[in-house]
């Protein structure tokens, strides 16, 4: 989501974009690319999965392609990939994991052994340039740019809410266990015992059937098929945000998360867990972080939540513009030598 936004505003900027990828286009982000293309976005995806040759191969066939200046090469395996080409484009390394990606013996020894093949190295947050330091060792040009959403989408917080005949929780984001969403069922249905007009909604791409699978188990165990709706996917982040009155956000880490802050910028009260990435917003208005693994104290936080108004919070520095007014500044520097990072 957020190479989409910085490509669309680079594009609108004057500025031509291509953006690439290692595996086929994912059915859930058509809507995204097809955004993408309608700003004149370049987008080239392989049309099956490749292997490891294949992947270098493919990604050599897009440079040649669009002849890029600078390469962004976002998250830890296209990031290797693209630096063992024998390219002579500078690339910036963006980090987006939550999670210590050199933990992985094979992952550590190979950046190692690229870590000079990138003129830059981004962190989301503060965490990543630490872990960098920790498990790799120091990088010239090591650069904190925080996550940006565009903020005019989703101040709308002194409009009333559309009225539905219930109150609705949601959470947004990948079916996998790092997002436990299962947590948030738990505690819903000690919503849901107290507060008969409140449905759950959750939504996002299904990247883990199993995990989805025990999801959808649950909501039947506990016999709230008809108070809990799971679905793929959405393309209108906005719009549910603002027909939504809690926010859910029990994720056991992220990096810098841009559901997060487009949850802030909406102004709904927002219940999440109490990890450092969140750590910013714990004074914030209608935010409260907690331990989302105690289902009673989370189930507790949602019904306080449901009462609360919606607020404006300060998120300057945060915002989409600013994001993508950083990375072309980075560019700059990196295209110009006598510029010096900072």
């Amino acid at each position: 989501m957020l190479a989409k936004g910085v490509a669309i505003g680079h594009q609108r900027g004057g500025n031509d974009v291509c953006i690439t990828s290692l595996m086929p286009e994912h059915d859930d982000f058509q809507h995204i690319s097809a955004e993408l293309r309608a700003n004149n976005v370049e987008c080239f995806f392989p049309q099956r999965s490749l292997g490891k040759l294949g992947r270098l191969l493919f990604l050599h066939r897009a440079i040649r392609r669009f002849k890029p200046d600078i390469i962004f090469a976002h998250a830890t395996i296209p990031a290797l990939y693209v630096r063992a080409l024998p390219t002579r484009v500078p690339i910036v390394w963006v980090m987006h994991s939550g999670a210590n990606d050199f933990a992985n013996n094979a992952l550590l020894f190979a950046e190692r052994l690229l870590s000079g093949r990138a003129k830059a190295v981004i962190g989301v947050s503060q965490k990543n340039i630490d872990d960098y330091v920790k498990e790799v060792g120091s990088h010239p040009a090591m650069i904190v740019v925080p996550n940006g959403v565009d903020i005019s989408r989703f101040e709308q917080a002194s409009e009333p809410l559309p009225s539905t005949g219930f109150r609705q929780i949601v959470q947004i984001g990948r079916y996998i266990p790092e997002k436990n969403q299962l947590q948030t069922v738990q505690a819903f249905a000690r919503v849901a015992a107290a507060e008969p007009d409140v449905r759950l909604l959750l939504c996002g791409v299904v990247e883990n059937l199993e995990y989805h699978a025990a999801i959808l188990k649950l909501v039947d165990d506990l016999a709230l098929n008809d108070r809990v709706k799971v679905i793929g996917p959405q393309s209108n982040v906005a719009e549910i945000l603002r027909g939504s009155h809690a926010f859910a956000m029990p994720s056991s880490f992220e990096a810098h998360s841009i559901g997060f802050l487009e949850a802030l910028a909406s102004g709904i009260p927002v219940v999440g867990n109490a990890i450092p990435s969140f750590a910013f917003a714990s004074d914030f208005p209608g935010v409260e972080l907690l331990d989302t693994s105690d289902a009673d104290a989370y189930g507790r936080a949602l019904l306080d939540a449901l009462s609360q108004p919606r607020a404006t919070r300060p998120l300057g520095g945060l915002t989409l513009q600013s994001t993508a007014d950083r990375y072309l500044a980075i560019a700059c520097d990196v295209l110009n030598p006598r510029v010096r990072l900072s």
